[in-house]
């Protein structure tokens, strides 16, 4: 039996920190990613697919929200869509389950909403055993049924979940799986759901993570894949293999800004995580340090340039203005470069309030001069 482990889709989740265009497409590819999904089962001859919970983001999706994932599932009547209720989607009367039940589900498409087992393929070679959520959160183990629940002789059984089997650095963990419940139940693998992160829990027991990284702390471990699966029999080894189905690349960085040279090679190095599709890309940067007047115009033409290129620039804290000697010649002589060698003072003591002031004015200054130039020499 081959089939495809995915989980955490989080369709129609919301990006506060992204303005409305990165919103849309950020939303628009945990759509898309679905089809990425099929076709990485087609391509692999997989003959379903399970998805560990959570499909929708939140209780009460708008009616298009609701049916697009249903949809790009609809697409692969070849494949069979095994799905279970998440922490954010749980099965509540009058909830979204109910919703879609009364829509009427495709032919390929199953929602496991009652915990029974049932036949995960047409040939009944393989059964899902569900631990779907009722609640968002639950004290009770959502797998601790599968140990009774009752399967052919001699099929694979496959656990599908969602839960934690561990804290994950949290203080607060809902909804806790046994981290052994793969051998209690005699599962042949345990397909979990929650972690956005890919996690190997032990041999039988694997979380997808979500197939489109959603946040800056999931780059680095394993989001943004789905799993192809190979048993080969209910007691053989799983043959686990990770894909990449994601489309961004999300990075965090920091940097300490002195010279020119450290700004060149932080733009040398944003360029470079993904420099064939810097469209697909979203850094966090943390910034410090201090620069010359005319490093932070370096700085700041720098940023222009990446928050264009890349998909999203997001940035905390700036460097401060280290006032150089060198920087009044920006203003020739007489009276602008009078003003600008008061605000360079300014801007070298005081209060942070006044340092402040008198950089942002300084630079504000440097942009008028340096306007100027240029039209005297498109002038000329």
């Amino acid at each position: 039996m081959r089939f495809v482990h995915t989980s955490d889709w989080q369709v129609g989740k919301v990006f506060r920190f992204a303005d409305d265009s990165t919103q849309s497409v950020l939303q628009d590819q945990r759509l898309e990613v679905i089809g990425r999904i099929g076709r990485l089962a087609r391509e692999h001859g997989a003959q379903a697919v399970v998805v560990a919970g959570d499909i929708y983001d939140h209780e009460i999706p708008v009616d298009r929200t609701l049916r697009q994932p249903i949809e790009r599932m609809r697409q692969f009547p070849d494949l069979c869509w095994h799905l279970i209720a998440g922490n954010h989607d749980p099965n509540v009367p009058g909830g979204i389950w109910d919703r879609l039940h009364a829509i009427g589900l495709p032919d390929n498409i199953v929602a496991h909403l009652d915990g029974r087992p049932a036949p995960m393929d047409p040939a009944g070679a393989a059964w899902v055993i569900p631990g779907g959520l009722k609640r968002r959160h639950v004290a009770t183990d959502p797998t601790a049924d599968m140990d009774s629940a009752e399967t052919p002789a001699g099929v694979i059984r496959v656990g599908l979940a969602h839960g934690s089997v561990r804290d994950f650095g949290s203080d607060e963990v809902q909804n806790r799986i046994a981290i052994d419940r793969a051998r209690r139940a005699g599962l042949s693998y345990l397909a979990l759901g929650d972690w956005h992160g890919q996690q190997r829990i032990d041999e039988r027991t694997w979380y997808s993570g979500t197939p489109e990284i959603d946040g800056f702390d999931r780059g680095g471990d394993g989001g943004g894949h789905a799993l192809v699966v190979d048993l080969a029999g209910p007691n053989a080894r799983p043959e686990v293999t990770s894909h990449r189905v994601g489309r961004f690349v999300w990075h965090r960085d920091s940097a300490t800004l002195t010279q020119e040279q450290d700004i060149a090679a932080l733009e040398h190095r944003l360029r470079n995580i993904d420099p064939q599709e810097a469209g697909h890309v979203l850094v966090w940067l943390s910034v410090r340090g201090a620069l010359s007047l005319e490093g932070l115009q370096a700085y700041q033409d720098m940023l222009d340039a990446l928050g264009s290129a890349l998909r999203l620039l997001r940035v905390d804290g700036e460097p401060t203005l280290l006032p150089h000697a060198d920087d009044l010649d920006l203003f020739g002589t007489g009276a602008v470069r009078a003003a600008a060698a008061i605000l360079s003072e300014r801007a070298g003591e005081g209060p942070e309030e006044q340092r402040d002031i008198a950089t942002a004015a300084l630079r504000r200054l440097a942009l008028m001069v340096g306007a100027g130039d240029s039209r005297k020499g498109a002038a000329s």
